[in-house]
């Protein structure tokens, strides 16, 4: 049987690599996190032996619970992200060391109240997916979300861009335009016919469809 920490800092990064449509042990043993865990070929070996992952030449798979315990770390270590960043703003570096701690300690109870909390943010701060959790499917969340879109605050409310949800490129490239970017500041000015919004010195006005792909958290009530 692998030790935890090691099997989960393993699984994580053949996650990530994954995305990046890699999956060398090469590159996998001896590399930062890993390491640090004490990882080795005899971990990942008997990580395949406690079906885990398969192993094919100097290629590594995600398989059965491996699968499955990958996907809650991530989801752990990216939520943990949002919430240091956007919360509790705390600088990169301390964001990426707790969430490293974090992730191996959350319970699937905690994590979907921080998912909760957050507004279900469907990315973490460096663009990357969060996998998706049970809470994400509910209608009705036990916690008031702390980021909501933009549709959803009331007139001449203050708040912070944190994210923006559209599939469309050259919608994101228009309002980036705008200064409709994440970390962005605004005043939502009006709610009807159109929403109206300030930035700044400027006034632009947004169709509801677009107001309701810009997540954003209340800075204050004027």
């Amino acid at each position: 049987m692998a030790d935890n920490k090691a099997a989960e800092e393993i699984l994580e990064f053949i996650w990530t690599e994954r995305e990046k449509g890699q999956n060398s042990i090469s590159k996998l043993i001896g590399i930062g996190e890993v390491a640090e865990a004490g990882a080795d070929r005899l971990t990942i070996e008997a990580m395949a032996k406690d079906g885990l992952v398969r192993i094919e030449g100097d290629s590594i798979y995600l398989i059965g619970d491996g699968e499955k315990r990958a996907e809650a770390v991530i989801r752990n270590h990216r939520l943990a992200e949002r919430l240091f960043t956007e919360v509790l703003v705390l600088d990169e570096e301390a964001v990426e060391k707790n969430a490293c701690n974090f992730e191996h300690t959350l319970s699937s109870e905690v994590t979907n109240s921080i998912c909760m909390l957050l507004g279900h943010p469907p990315t973490c701060p460096h663009g990357l997916l969060i996998p998706r959790g049970e809470c994400c499917k509910k209608a009705d969340s036990e916690l008031k979300p702390i980021v909501k879109a933009l549709n959803e605050l009331d007139s001449n409310d203050l708040c912070r861009i944190i994210f923006i949800v559209s599939s469309s490129d050259t919608r994101l490239d228009k309002l980036s335009t705008l200064g409709l970017v994440p970390g962005s500041v605004l005043r939502l000015k009006q709610r009807r016919p159109a929403f109206v919004v300030q930035i700044g010195e400027t006034t632009i006005a947004l169709d509801p469809a677009i107001a309701k792909e810009i997540y954003v958290k209340r800075l204050s009530l004027a």
